[in-house]
Parts: structure tokens; C-alpha cells; sequence
């Protein structure tokens, strides 16, 4: 039986493609050896739960210790029931040290004990029966929420000096999140972790990265080493630029490629094919695209992605909390500049915030496409400016991302009549006020070669007390279409400023050279 390319819960060796587990927790055994207690963290389906099962199995295996991985997910529907969180928690670590443990290194029966000290008693009488140091890793430790978590936290911390015969010699816990304190204690918001922490025995935070460009070479090598079917060089370059690595993605390319497409053993994938998977991908908004769109709306996140999306400047403090959320949720690069993660979530996330748009455009994709197959690019700048005039207004006045909303609702009238035939690839320039779109059509020459056309289009907002953007404007466009070879462009330039004429006043068609003598196009909205 053959693998597969493993896009839904822990990857197993006799079944997936996968990097070796050890490999993404290289610093875990140390700390293990050092009786340290610490912290693995980031955000879903990297392969956290993947790295702590093969390494419990392996610490184990070597005969050390006795290691064991669990869920804390049993704990979640408790809330504020510390008890009743502690009970559900202890029953998991049975159930799971049953399927995982040898007799002699189970847990005794759980003795009586409070509910404020249930898990420090459980967990000291295992260690004193256990013939072997216990390791424990806590995953989904962030299911816990309120009292729950604070009370494990605490207990762990009480019996710390107490190992490594009378307490686990080491622990980590794995969650989406870093561990830090709740602010309760200060009468700060009980909802949000700050930097002081009741498990500030933690020796160190661990964070499980993406794939780096070669393991994804590596994973999709598998494939041919097992298949025979190979991956065109490019095709693979392209999946490492559309994911940058996060490994979810990276695997939902193959799998859509090799199991939905179809592309049979014997034939080679190409960029082609990649770029189709990218656009079901997005389309068919997978549990895990889904799951961080859904979180576009909440108030910390939008106060980060909302300035990338509108290329404004972030307004966050050192050591934000908000700026380390998003990171740690996956939205945004964990390195500076500060950026969308990869293509994939820029082109998720502008799609999500302009799905309203583009379900109310009318316009026929059809009649977008002239006689030789080419996209007809000026026709699409007269039907946006008719659609601007009529709804512009509503539309923006409805939009949660209201910095960014005029842009918005360009890109989602672009995506709908682009969409079925060609692709729109998006960049975000934080700092810099623009948003630059490339539009990408396929057509045949005359000699009956598919060729693509490119269109560039420049995207900038007149806001309150700035200088009007056109100048840098075309110095920017200048520098993008420089940068793809292109000889024109479009610049969209939308005037925000509450005195600004009419919406049916100030559209406008106006043209335009860029500092290198290129003609532009320019739409004044």
C-alpha cells in the first residue's frame, strides 16, 4: 500500500509523506535531558501534534524514560470547572498511556485528592511508582481556558521542585499560543495572556517552523521515489512560493494535485498544474482556510491585517500582544517585515473580505474576452467605473475593513470577471500605500501557442491631509512594471477625503507617462 500526501490530523510514517518528525523538535531532546520544563507552540496543522507523538514514542523506545503525548481537548467543555477540566484531563492520560505505555510504566489508579490539587497528587504518585522519569507533553494545552488553565498551570508548578522522582522530570506544553500569565491578578483583562506567567519554570519556547524549501523538495521527492511520477523543477519553485512552506499547504497542493486532478503516474506535474490546485484550493476554502478567515473579523486581528491589506503603516507597540496573536494564528509572517504568511492566505483573505462584492457583479466574464482570446483590460476599467458610480458608496459603507474597502471592491469586481479563465496575483505594500495586481490570461497566438497575457494595475488612496498620491504613484507603477517587464500599466487612484467631490463627480479617465516614459492609464475614482 502506497502514502499519501497527509492533510488531516498526525501524520503516520506506514501512511504519509512526511519530514522526519525529530527534525522539527531538534532542541526537545536536550530539554529533556536537562529535566527542563518548556513550551512548544505553533500555529494549526504545522505538525506539532506529529513531532510530540514521534518523540514521546522515541524517548520511550530508547528506555530513559517514560514518555507520554495527550490531549487536553477533554478539558475544553469544563470552562471555569477546574475539577471537573482535571478529572477529564487524567482520564485522557489513561486512556492514552493503555495505548501507549508498557504495564509497568502506566499510572496507578488516580488517588482522592482535592479539586485545587487533583493533578499535582495524580501526577506525584505516578512518579513515585513509575520505574522510569515520566515525561509529559501537554498538547492543545490552550483548550483550557480561565480557572482550568490556571490551576494546571499552577499545580505543575507547584510540584516542579519536586522531580524528578516525586514529579515528571520534564514537561512541555504544546499549543497554538506561547504560555504567558493571565492578567487577573492585576485586574487586567482575564481573557488575554500577558508576560508574566505561572509557569515561569519554563527553561525555553519552542516553535515548530515551516518547511524550509529544501524539505519541501525533500516531501515531494518522496512521492517520486515511491510513484515514479516526477515534479517539474518550476512547479515545485511555484508550490514553495505559494505556501512558503506552512506545511498544511504544502501538502494540499500534492494531494489536490496527485488525488483530486488526477494527473496520472506517468505523466510529470507541472506549473500548470499547480497553479489550477492553488485556485481550488482557495475556492473549495478547506477547513483550515476557512478556519482563519473566520477569524478576520475579530478586533485584533483586523487591527493587524487591515494596514498590510490598505499598505498603510501598522500603529502597533513594542512586544504588541495583538501583532504576536496573529502570528502565533498563522496570518502573518513570523519575521519582519511584517506581511501576510504566504500567497495562498493573501489571495484567501482578499477574497473572503471581497465575497460580498463579488457575489453582487452582473457583469458577463464573457464579454471580457475579445476576438483573439486577449483579456480586454479597457473594458474592464469602463465597467468598474459604471459599477464604482452606481454602488461604490454601499459597498464601502459596509465593509468591516473600511481602510481598505474602495480596494476591495476593485479586486472583487476583478475576480469576478476574471475568474474561470485567468488568475489575479495581489501584492501588499505595508508602508507604501499601494496594493499592486497582476492579471494573468491565457490565450492562443496566431501560431497556436498558449501564451499568457500580463496586465499590471496599481492600486492608491487619497486620504485626509495627504498630498495627492499620483506622483509617487507612477513612480511606484514605474518600479512594478520594471521589475515584470511590462510596457503599460493601469494606476487606480481613489479619493477618500471627506471633501472630495461627489463619487459621480470625480471618475475620471485620464493618461499618463511614468518617469521611465511609460504610458499609463489612470482611473481617478
Amino acid at each position: 500500500m502506497g502514502r499519501w500526501f497527509n492533510t488531516a490530523g498526525p501524520c503516520l510514517p506506514a501512511f504519509h509523506y512526511m519530514i522526519p518528525a525529530s527534525r522539527r523538535l531538534p532542541e526537545a531532546p536536550g530539554l529533556v535531558e536537562q529535566l527542563g520544563y518548556f513550551v512548544v507552540h505553533a500555529p494549526r496543522q504545522t505538525g506539532k501534534t506529529t513531532a510530540l507523538r514521534a518523540l514521546a514514542e522515541e524517548l520511550t523506545a530508547m528506555g530513559d524514560y517514560a514518555a507520554l503525548h495527550f490531549s487536553c481537548e477533554l478539558g475544553e467543555a469544563a470552562g471555569d470547572d477546574y475539577g471537573a477540566a482535571q478529572r477529564g484531563l487524567l482520564h485522557e492520560v489513561s486512556r492514552r498511556a493503555e495505548a501507549a505505555l508498557t504495564p509497568e510504566l502506566r499510572p496507578p489508579q488516580w488517588p482522592d485528592a482535592p479539586d485545587a490539587d487533583l493533578l499535582t497528587t495524580a501526577l506525584a504518585a505516578w512518579a513515585r511508582s513509575c520505574p522510569r522519569p515520566l515525561v509529559l507533553f501537554f498538547d492543545e494545552i490552550d483548550a483550557l481556558r480561565g480557572q482550568s488553565l490556571i490551576s494546571v498551570l499552577r499545580q505543575l508548578r507547584a510540584g516542579y521542585n519536586e522531580r524528578p522522582d516525586g514529579f515528571p522530570a520534564s514537561v512541555a506544553l504544546c499549543g497554538l499560543r506561547d504560555v504567558r500569565d493571565y492578567k487577573v491578578a492585576s485586574g487586567g483583562d482575564p481573557n488575554r495572556l500577558g508576560t508574566a506567567s505561572p509557569f515561569n519554570i519554563k527553561v525555553k519556547s519552542l516553535r515548530v517552523g515551516d518547511f524550509s524549501p529544501e524539505e519541501v523538495r525533500e516531501l515531494y521527492g518522496q512521492h517520486t521515489t515511491e510513484t515514479g511520477q516526477q515534479f517539474a523543477p518550476e512547479a515545485v519553485d511555484r508550490a514553495i512560493e505559494l505556501t512558503a512552506g506552512q506545511p498544511w499547504l504544502v501538502n494540499a497542493l500534492a494531494r489536490e494535485i496527485v488525488e483530486e486532478l488526477a494527473i496520472p503516474a506517468t505523466e510529470r506535474i507541472t506549473l500548470d498544474h499547480v497553479e489550477t490546485a492553488k485556485e481550488r484550493l482557495i475556492l473549495e476554502r478547506a477547513t483550515h482556510l476557512d478556519s482563519l478567515a473566520a477569524r478576520l473579523v475579530e478586533p485584533r486581528v483586523r487591527r493587524v491585517v487591515e494596514p498590510i491589506m490598505a499598505g498603510t503603516l501598522a500603529q502597533l507597540d513594542p512586544y504588541d500582544d495583538d501583532l504576536q496573536y496573529v502570528r502565533d494564528l498563522g496570518l502573518v509572517a513570523s519575521t519582519h517585515p511584517l506581511r501576510i504568511a504566504n500567497p495562498i492566505y493573501h489571495e484567501v483573505i482578499a477574497r473572503v473580505l471581497g465575497a460580498n462584492v463579488e457575489a453582487n457583479v452582473v457583469a458577463d466574464p464573457r464579454n471580457f474576452v475579445l476576438p483573439d482570446g486577449r483579456f480586454d483590460i479597457g473594458m474592464l476599467l469602463r465597467e468598474f467605473a459604471e459599477f464604482w458610480r452606481e454602488h461604490g458608496e454601499v459597498l464601502t459603507a459596509g465593509m468591516v475593513y473600511h481602510e481598505v474597502a474602495p480596494q476591495l471592491v476593485l479586486m472583487g469586481y476583478l475576480q469576478r470577471v476574471v475568474n474561470g479563465g485567468g488568475h489575479v496575483e495581489r501584492e501588499y505594500g505595508i508602508g507604501r500605500g499601494r496594493i499592486d495586481l497582476l492579471v494573468r490570461w491565457p490565450y492562443r497566438s496566431s501560431d497556436g501557442k498558449r501564451r499568457w497575457q500580463r496586465e499590471a494595475i496599481e492600486l492608491k488612496v487619497w486620504r485626509k491631509g495627504e498630498p495627492d498620491p499620483l506622483t509617487r504613484g507612477l513612480t511606484q507603477l514605474d518600479g512594478y512594471l520594471n521589475r515584470l517587464g511590462l510596457d503599460t500599466g493601469v494606476l487606480v487612484v481613489f479619493d477618500r477625503r471627506p471633501d472630495a467631490t461627489a463619487i459621480t463627480d470625480r471618475i475620471t479617465f485620464q493618461h499618463a507617462v511614468t518617469p521611465s516614459d511609460r504610458p499609463v492609464t489612470i482611473l481617478r475614482a
